[in-house]
């Protein structure tokens, strides 16, 4: 695992004043920096330069961010951090459903950005011995090593993000998780954004390990409190 703050970051946007600002600000922080103003320039830095992070814009003048999102994480498995002037929180939530890893609005803080980029490159820490032994169930195999999650033959597609979320609630079965837990624990610092994007990320795991996501019988909701993970551990 490289440093943090050694990571390399594609920060793409097509208003110049900001991707310079950014870059300038992260190259300070001694993070290895390119930029790009839209996205058919951005996938070509980003095969060349094999980002860590992508700050990504929404608004491109070739393409929506969204999209762009879902094509980067298609080729690897990089951490996306969406950047927008829409606060809406469907549009955030579109966001997350399309791959990404964390969303800030502007105009924002470049401390907070700073914090937010550390919190998500802190997912590639590395685990110890107890975190590190693959969990085995009776409907799933979870390893945290390879992360990866099989049902049966058959892996499972996860997002980073979602992957760290379904393992963090299969370390203690039967525990009751409310969203401030998960976001703390998974997320990793104070997320200052609305805490239904936990309901998103469940959501979309639900849709890939579940049989019927209308009754879950893997990942179980307690109304008013969280969620907690029911299936039976393998002795």
């Amino acid at each position: 695992m490289i440093a943090i703050a050694c990571a390399k970051i594609l920060i793409v946007d097509d208003d110049s004043a900001i991707r310079h600002l950014i870059m300038r600000f992260l190259s300070q922080k001694n993070y290895h920096v390119q930029g790009a103003a839209d996205g058919k320039s951005a996938l070509a830095v980003f095969e060349q330069f094999s980002p860590d992070l992508v700050i990504l814009d929404v608004n491109l003048p070739d393409t929506l961010g969204y999209d762009l999102c879902e094509k980067m994480q298609a080729l690897t498995n990089v951490y996306i951090l969406i950047l927008t002037s829409r606060t809406d929180f469907d549009d955030k939530r579109k966001g997350f459903l399309r791959g990404a890893d964390d969303y800030i609005t502007k105009p924002f803080d470049l401390e907070e950005l700073d914090l937010r980029i550390r919190a998500i490159l802190k997912r590639r820490r590395v685990v110890s011995s107890c975190e590190e032994k693959p969990l085995r169930f009776m409907n799933i195999l979870i390893d945290p090593m390879r992360r990866e999650v099989m049902m049966g033959s058959s892996g499972i597609a996860l997002t980073s993000l979602e992957f760290d979320l379904l393992h963090c609630l299969a370390q203690e079965p039967g525990r009751v998780w409310s969203r401030a837990e998960l976001i703390q624990k998974v997320w990793d610092y104070n997320y200052l954004g609305d805490h239904r994007v936990v309901d998103v990320h469940i959501g979309q795991i639900r849709k890939k390990i579940e049989s019927d996501v209308e009754h879950p019988s893997i990942i179980q909701t307690i109304r008013g409190v969280g969620y907690k993970f029911i299936d039976a551990p393998l002795t």
